[in-house]
């Protein structure tokens, strides 16, 4: 079945853009927005980028570094997951997430935290963890800790951000 999704926030693109562009009606933003259902929405675990961040001039990392850090965190994931039809930290299973999603207290907190503030649905917690996990491998990381939950919640901005949630 084919479908067509809404990338942009409005029919123009510019709805919250702080060059103020914008010239969509909120009755026209609402039914665009609308057009993409929260169950949908769901299924994406890493929803939006800051276009500031992707026009910084100053570059932390060079690429080189990073690609060692993410050859590692592959490299982590399938120690891991050897002699399981699990490949990496997008694939993990209910009954995995015990014992491969390890989280000290106060990321549990800040987790909790962010579910009840943000009305995150199972599915949508799951996707949290699951980023979290990843964000903590490439720091090597065994556990989940309090800003690699705040990162994977961050990445969840668009729930925030245009559904209110």
């Amino acid at each position: 079945m084919k479908f067509s999704v809404p990338t942009n926030p409005c029919p123009c693109g510019y709805f919250n853009d702080p060059s103020g562009k914008c010239t969509c009606t909120p009755q026209k933003i609402h039914n665009y927005l609308n057009k993409i259902s929260g169950p949908l929405l769901d299924r994406f675990d890493i929803h939006i980028v800051k276009f500031d961040e992707l026009r910084d001039k100053e570059q932390t990392e060079p690429s080189a570094e990073i690609k060692k850090r993410v050859d590692k965190a592959r490299q982590i994931q399938s120690e891991r997951y050897k002699g399981t039809s699990t490949s990496c930290n997008a694939n993990i299973n209910a009954n995995q997430f015990e014992k491969v999603c390890i989280i000290d207290d106060e990321a549990e907190q800040m987790l909790k935290s962010a579910f009840e503030s943000m009305g995150m649905t199972t599915r949508a917690y799951d996707r949290v963890l699951k980023v979290a996990r990843t964000i903590a491998d490439l720091d090597n990381s065994e556990i989940i800790k309090s800003d690699h939950i705040l990162e994977a919640v961050q990445y969840r901005s668009l729930d925030r951000k245009y559904w209110g949630k």
